[in-house]
């Protein structure tokens, strides 16, 4: 067995194929024999055929191949090859071992294709095991238990000859119940690279080692100096610690020669997160703190070493969209500016954080898919590199190898085409070991077969997918680390590969957009997408000019909209149309934080008023270069400041309200409605206006007449009340004369009889009745009135207990006689 195991082992040339075929047919010969000695019945002629199908390999066993070290081996190393075995049948395998088996040398790439694809046991192509000392048995192996192998053998047992690729497999034989004949019952496929001594001509090999992530901040900052930022969720934080996904890139990346390929909006994010930040707990509660300051600042210090000295590739900020934009956005106005500014940012956001100069002068189609609108949008900005596929840009079947990645597509644009194969070598599920050792594998094994195809030298580029995971990351690594040890391929930057000299053969057609893959055309942004892109930037560009110190406003918002263009919305609708609507929906709320405040219904009482409207500012910052005005709907009725409508300019500090009146005249009587609006200096409306109503209650003619009238009729009174004052003084300076006279008189009654006409005695002075006066009655009683204030006065002076404007009594005070002849008593 052991002879044939290294006989089927030998040179792969065409002679030595023949004989490996032809000793199959030998080994098999005896079976063939024993088989047509067998009863001719149809039960036996079954069972002959069915062991014929297991000898081919079942897969009753799963093997997995979860090293193999050295990838690619030279002279004089020993090759390790681990794994696990397990039974995925119902019945146990007995007397088991895994071999080492060296199959067929590939010449071609496609023919490495086909072997990656193979499952099954091909005795002819995947040759007999190697030596037989190189195994590793088991007794028995049961269902569903998995058994460990590591078998190492040395280079020169796999007896490689010719430089290439070689096919290598690990299988399983054992035997079975209902098989008791050994058999090959699984097998793992893989590639064996051999290239021992140096390549005459070495492949020169681009590896992009890309730096991108999903959106994570949000357009909401804090209200202090230092604008807080707030992020949609901690995954970022997740990413950057040790054992996330790039943290993984990091570590790994910072010991390749690559090229590094960054969205400046990662590094605006971890270094938002180097502060204070805050988190978004859910829609309706306030966020919380963010605590990953310490791990921010150990991811950014770290990128920092790893990427001085190396070229480093900015893409747009927020790795936009290009194919989305090109086909749904071109259309809405103001799509390629935000294109543009995506890019004008992105240099100096890397020169801020990283401390290196970027290159801008790439654009990154996603998965390298390109059409003509494509070029034409992703060269819009400024960019004439275009990193394109070759799955995209396929060459004619007339080319027999693979050319280098820069050829010109015309209009001073180079298509930078990275190589299809070894781009999408790490796609898929490797976190199982096996799948990442067979990914390594493949991978090298294409670079050689590359090498191989022709004596030029030529120039490759490796694009792989935008966000590895952490164990693809692993498995570039592993295959970038064996690659660049190699003896075929050295390493190149993006840059000089797109200065290379192009391959006169290669294609330089881009092509059309019914090529374009239907399945990148389904997960692109939408032409609303834009439209909403579009809505947003309006309202800031609104917003913005009111305010005292607009960049803070403009930045957070315009670096949000790089983000709704975001890649990394690809496959994710409604995520992304939430996010678009968050950020729209918080520029309206701090919009409405300067805004009218709400007036009831107004009375207006007279031909002229003000009527006072007041603009309220809730925002930290000042607002001016706004103009309020207010508008009567019914000029007739009520005019405002001479006319229709009346304007004021408005400035209001931050945090406070302003009032403002505006000067109206009525003409008639009757409700108005009146429209507050505030406006912009360049007359867009700005907010929302305010409406109420004006009662006007306006004084008539015939009205002011009659007020006219009455107060004539007050200044009439007033006059004769003055000219009865002047009488009743003159009546006072002759009173002395005709108390003398009436003492006389009284003198003169006591002498003689007493006046029948009296009921009492006459009123007389005493200390406690005061002074009574008896003058002659007054020919007007309207000259009694105004001095009866005049004798009361006199009693005030004596009692001060009594107030100057109290009226005096009607009679003496304490005098309960009946009254006097001549004395006056009101009732």
């Amino acid at each position: 067995m052991a002879e044939a195991a290294d006989f089927q082992g030998t040179s792969p040339s065409p002679a030595r194929r023949w004989l490996r075929r032809a000793g199959a047919l030998l080994a098999g010969a005896p079976l063939l024999a024993g088989l047509l000695q067998l009863p001719a019945a149809t039960s036996a002629h079954a069972s002959g055929q069915d062991a014929a199908r297991a000898a081919s390999g079942s897969r009753t066993v799963a093997v997995s191949l979860d090293s193999l070290s050295p990838s690619a081996p030279s002279d004089g190393d020993t090759l390790t090859v681990s794994g696990t075995v397990t039974n995925k049948g119902k019945q146990p395998v007995t007397d088991a071992h895994v071999g080492l088996r060296v199959g067929e040398h590939l010449d071609t790439r496609s023919a490495i294709d086909e072997v990656a694809e193979r499952t099954g046991f091909d005795p002819a192509a995947d040759g007999g095991e190697i030596d037989g000392k190189y195994v590793q048995k088991f007794d028995q192996l049961s269902p569903g238990v998995a058994q460990h192998f590591s078998i190492s053998v040395p280079v020169g047992k796999l007896h490689l000859d010719a430089d290439g690729v070689y096919e290598f497999s690990v299988s399983l034989s054992g035997r079975t119940s209902s098989q008791p004949w050994e058999q090959v019952l699984g097998i793992q496929h893989t590639f064996l690279p051999w290239q021992p001594g140096e390549a005459d001509t070495k492949t020169k090999t681009t590896f992009l080692w890309p730096l991108v992530s999903k959106v994570h901040m949000t357009a909401e900052t804090g209200p202090g100096a230092q604008q807080t930022p707030v992020f949609l969720n901690d995954d970022l934080a997740k990413e950057i610690s040790p054992g996330g996904r790039l943290e993984r890139m990091l570590t790994l990346g910072k010991d390749l020669d690559v090229t590094w390929v960054i969205d400046p909006d990662l590094l605006a994010s971890v270094d938002a997160m180097t502060r204070n930040y805050r988190i978004q707990s859910d829609a309706d509660s306030t966020p919380v703190a963010g605590t990953h300051q310490a791990v921010a600042k150990q991811w950014l210090a770290e990128l920092q070493q790893a990427v001085a000295g190396k070229e480093v590739v900015a893409l747009p900020f927020a790795d936009p969209d290009l194919a989305s934009l090109a086909h749904h956005g071109t259309s809405v106005t103001g799509s390629l500016s935000q294109l543009k500014d995506a890019t004008d940012v992105a240099a100096g956001t890397v020169e801020t954080v990283l401390h290196v100069t970027p290159d801008t002068d790439f654009a990154w189609p996603v998965d390298g898919a390109v059409d003509p609108s494509i070029i034409r949008v992703a060269t819009s900005a400024g960019a004439d590199k275009v990193i394109a596929r070759s799955d995209s840009l396929q060459e004619s079947d007339g080319l027999t190898y693979t050319p280098s990645a820069a050829r010109p597509i015309g209009a001073g644009t180079t298509a930078v085409v990275a190589d299809a194969r070894l781009s999408t070598a790490f796609e898929g599920d490797l976190s199982h070991a096996g799948d990442g050792t067979l990914a390594v594998q493949r991978f090298l094994a294409q670079s050689l077969a590359l090498n191989d195809q022709t004596s030029k030298q030529r120039s490759i580029v490796v694009a792989p997918q935008r966000m590895p995971s952490a164990s693809q990351a692993r498995a570039m690594a592993q295959a970038l680390t064996a690659l660049q040890q190699s003896t075929w391929s050295e390493s190149q930057d993006l840059s000089a590969a797109a200065k290379a000299k192009p391959d006169p053969g290669a294609t330089t057609r881009v092509p059309s957009a019914s090529d374009y893959p239907s399945s990148l055309r389904k997960q692109e942004l939408r032409r609303p997408a834009f439209e909403a892109i579009a809505r947003t930037q309006d309202k800031v560009d609104n917003f913005k000019v009111v305010l005292t110190y607009p960049s803070r406003v403009v930045t957070p918002f315009g670096r949000a909209m790089n983000r709704e263009m975001s890649t990394s919305w690809r496959g994710r609708d409604d995520a992304a149309e939430n996010f678009r609507d968050g950020v729209e929906a918080y520029l309206d709320d701090l919009s409405d934080e300067v805004k009218l405040i709400d007036k009831s219904e107004t009375k207006l009482s007279g031909h002229s008023a003000t009527i006072p409207v007041t603009v309220q500012n809730n925002l930290v910052q000042g607002v001016d270069h706004l103009v309020l005005r207010l508008t009567s709907t019914n000029p007739t009725r009520l005019k405002i400041g001479g006319g229709a409508y009346d304007e004021q300019p408005i400035t209001v500090s931050g945090g406070h309200s302003q009032s403002v009146k505006f000067t109206t005249s009525a003409n008639a009587n009757g409700p108005v409605t009146v429209i507050a609006q505030l406006y912009t200096q360049d007359g867009q409306e700005y907010g929302a206006p305010v409406t109420f109503d004006v009662k006007v209650t306006e004084i008539t003619a015939t009205v002011m007449l009659v007020i006219g009238g009455g107060v004539l009729l007050l200044v009439l009174a007033g006059f004769r009340m003055y000219t009865q004052r002047k009488r009743a003084a003159a009546r006072q300076d002759a009173e002395p004369a005709q108390e003398t006279q009436d003492a006389q008189d009284a003198h003169g009654a006591e002498d003689g009889a007493e006046d029948p006409g009296e009921s009492g005695p006459a009123a007389s002075s005493g200390p406690e009745h005061g002074t009574s006066h008896h003058p002659q009655r007054p020919e007007n009683p309207e000259a009694t009135a105004e001095r009866l204030p005049k004798e009361s006065g006199t009693r005030t002076r004596a009692d001060a207990s009594e107030q100057p404007s109290d009226r005096a009594p009607d009679t003496a005070a304490g005098n309960a006689d009946p009254s006097g002849t001549g004395e006056k008593v009101d009732r």
